[in-house]
């Protein structure tokens, strides 16, 4: 049987192989954004958040980006869950093909939603409630600033969906404001001048 892991599964499976708080909050930051681009897309909401959660599950025990994926597939196509679940994963691996919507969103959404989290991180008071596409754009041309995102890829990852990064950026933004306060965020207003 395959099917879509409810929320409560997918969450056990990731806490299951990912201890680190800041691991976990990637996957719930990345699911956010997936489920929002599910929803805005009349997508399948609940098979985008389990990749949005189970994307990076095997990262701590299998780092070697070539290989975490496989592991990762493995283990979810071992408990009989959706094929299409295993081919995102697996198209989260660079050498891998992305011939799906599910898994080129996977890609483009992973990397700018730790981005627009960092970008976030630096605001006053952690803002995310404030922070604009435009703010995140600069941000990337910046390249001390979180040197370790690929915005090369965040910007590909963009062009394979065929959504402008602005409106890509806005989408994630509003995901991320969803979920702020897991993430260790605010989204206060800016006090009245």
């Amino acid at each position: 049987m395959t099917h879509v892991p409810a929320r409560e599964e997918a969450l056990a499976l990731l806490h299951e192989y990912t201890q680190t708080e800041s691991l976990r909050h990637h996957a719930l930051s990345v699911e956010a954004s997936m489920r929002a681009f599910a929803r805005a897309r009349g997508e399948d909401e609940d098979l985008y958040g389990a990749v949005g959660l189970l994307h990076d599950m095997d990262y701590e025990r299998w780092p070697d980006p070539a290989a975490h994926t496989l592991h990762a597939a493995e283990i979810i196509r071992a408990r009989g869950w959706a094929e299409a679940l295993v081919l995102a994963v697996l198209g989260h691996n660079e050498k891998a093909p992305r011939d799906t919507l599910l898994a080129r969103a996977l890609v483009a959404l992973d990397e700018l939603s730790g981005f627009v989290v960092a970008c976030a991180l630096v605001r006053p008071g952690k803002n995310v409630g404030t922070l604009e596409p435009r703010s995140v754009l600069k941000k990337m041309k910046d390249k001390a600033f979180a040197r370790q995102v690929d915005r090369e890829g965040i910007r590909r990852g963009a062009e394979e969906l065929g959504v402008p990064l602005e409106e890509l950026c806005a989408l994630v933004i509003g995901a991320q404001r969803g979920i702020a306060p897991t993430l260790g965020l605010s989204t206060d207003a800016p006090p009245a001048v």
